[in-house]
C-alpha cells in the first residue's frame, strides 16, 4: 500500500487523519486537567500554616538540570521522527531510546527530589502546599512515565519492521504527545519553582532566615 492511500484510508472528511484529530483532542481535554491542577496548586500556594512551605526546601539549581533533561529530550524525539521519515530504521530505535533514556534520568531525579521533601518533612497529606504540590508534579510524572512505555513499545515495534516510513504518522503521534508534556513541564517549572509564594506563617518565615 503507498503513503498515499494509506493516509487516504485513515483521512477524515477534513483531510487530517482520524488518529491525529484524536491525539489532539486527548491533549486538549489533558490541558483542562493540568489546568485545574494548575489553578488548585496557585489558590492554596500560600495557604498552608505549617512548614515546610516552598522556598525552604526547594533546590531551584537540581530542578533546573532535571528540566534541560526533559527539554533535550524534545530535540532527539525530533530526530526520531526525522530518521523514520527518509527510512533510517536504525536512527529511529537511536534517538527514540535515547528519549526514552533521558525521560527515566528525569524520572529518576524526581523520585530523587520527591524523597528528598518527604525527609525534610513535607507528605502529600501534612499540609496543603505538599498536597497540591505531590498531586501536580505527580500526575505530570506519571504522563513522562507513560511516554517512555510509548517510546520503548515503539522501539519493540521497530525492531520487528512494523513502523515502515510510509507510516511514519505513528511515530510522530508519540511525538506530539511528548513534546505537551516537555511544554508541560515549562509551565509547571516556571510557577511552581520559580514563582515566589507568600509566606503566611510567621515562625516559617522565622525558622527559614535562622537556617
Amino acid at each position: 500500500m503507498s503513503s498515499v492511500s494509506h493516509s487516504a484510508e485513515h483521512a477524515t472528511t477534513t483531510g487530517i487523519d482520524h488518529r491525529k484529530l484524536l491525539i489532539w483532542a486527548f491533549l486538549g481535554s489533558d490541558c483542562l486537567f493540568f489546568g485545574s491542577l494548575i489553578a488548585t496548586y496557585m489558590i492554596y500556594r500560600g495557604k498552608s500554616i505549617d512548614c515546610p512551605l516552598p522556598h525552604q526546601i526547594y533546590d531551584i539549581p537540581y530542578t533546573s538540570i532535571s528540566a534541560f533533561v526533559l527539554l533535550m529530550s524534545s530535540l532527539t524525539m525530533v530526530l526520531a521522527l526525522a530518521a523514520i521519515q527518509r527510512g533510517d530504521h536504525k536512527g529511529l530505535r537511536v534517538w527514540l531510546v535515547s528519549t526514552g533514556m533521558l525521560g527515566l534520568v528525569f524520572l529518576g531525579g524526581q523520585f530523587y527530589e520527591f524523597t528528598t521533601f518527604v525527609h525534610e518533612g513535607l507528605t502529600l497529606s501534612g499540609n496543603l502546599f505538599g498536597s497540591t504540590f505531590f498531586v501536580l508534579t505527580g500526575f505530570h510524572g506519571a504522563h513522562v512515565t507513560v511516554g517512555v512505555m510509548i517510546l520503548f513499545s515503539l522501539v519493540l515495534v521497530s525492531m520487528r519492521g512494523g513502523i515502515p516510513a510510509s507510516d511514519s504518522l505513528t511515530v510522530e503521534l508519540a511525538g506530539l504527545y511528548w513534546h505537551f508534556v516537555d511544554i508541560v513541564w515549562i509551565v509547571l517549572f516556571a510557577l511552581v519553582y520559580l514563582v515566589p509564594s507568600p509566606v503566611p506563617n510567621i515562625e516559617c518565615a522565622q525558622a527559614a532566615v535562622a537556617h
